[in-house]
């Protein structure tokens, strides 16, 4: 069990919350992480890549000059692949690239990955509780009350985000908010730092406990 000081939005410590969840073996959790990084970024290619074989282009049906007489290489159509234009040799077609992975073992990477980050993770009681409007200003000013680095890649994990909230953080380049019950293995290790509300340890508690 990981026990976190959970701050309020002035970055004053007020209460302490707790996350305990199944991780990997050590032994194998590096490849299991490996594993869910790579389907996560196959399964975002689109595959949508393609090119025109010799039968696909358009024209050369009709033989470009003579067979002989003309000191040149035969040539049958204008469309070979050896000619500017012509179709494209092995090149791509549409395909899918995803990659499977059972429930389990993404859930399992899921968590792991999660509880790898303890040292990063910084917990919030009010996360921009007081925010009326969208400020992007206030949220970077609260950024750095909590302690964090403003300049780094922070990932930031509320129950149930308001649409002020989204809209305060969305001109924040290096800042990423994501939903509890939404969260990804690629984000989670790709952020420097994290902040996670304490409604959301409990949402996250709630999904991904077992």
């Amino acid at each position: 069990m990981t026990t976190f000081d959970s701050l309020n939005w002035e970055g004053k410590k007020v209460d302490k919350v707790s996350l305990d969840l199944k991780v990997a073996k050590e032994s194998s959790a590096q490849d299991l992480l490996h594993r869910a990084v790579l389907r996560q970024l196959a399964n975002k290619r689109q595959g949508t890549a393609s090119t025109l074989t010799r039968s696909e282009v358009r024209g050369g049906g009709r033989k470009p000059y003579k067979q002989k007489g003309t000191g040149r290489a035969r040539q049958g159509s204008i469309r070979t692949p050896l000619r500017p234009g012509g179709g494209i040799i092995f090149g791509p077609k549409p395909r899918s690239y995803n990659l499977e992975m059972n429930r389990k073992e993404r859930r399992l990477a899921l968590r792991t990955a999660l509880m790898s980050r303890s040292s990063s993770i910084t917990t919030v009681s009010d996360f921009a509780s007081n925010l009326n409007e969208p400020k992007t200003k206030e949220i970077l000013s609260g950024l750095i009350r909590l302690g964090l680095n403003a300049k780094n890649k922070i990932l930031i994990i509320l129950d149930k985000p308001s649409e002020t909230i989204k809209k305060s953080i969305n001109n924040i380049s290096n800042v990423k908010l994501i939903p509890a019950d939404q969260l990804n293995v690629f984000d989670i290790l790709n952020a420097n730092q994290i902040v996670i509300g304490n409604s959301a340890v409990e949402k996250i508690k709630e999904v991904y406990e077992s």
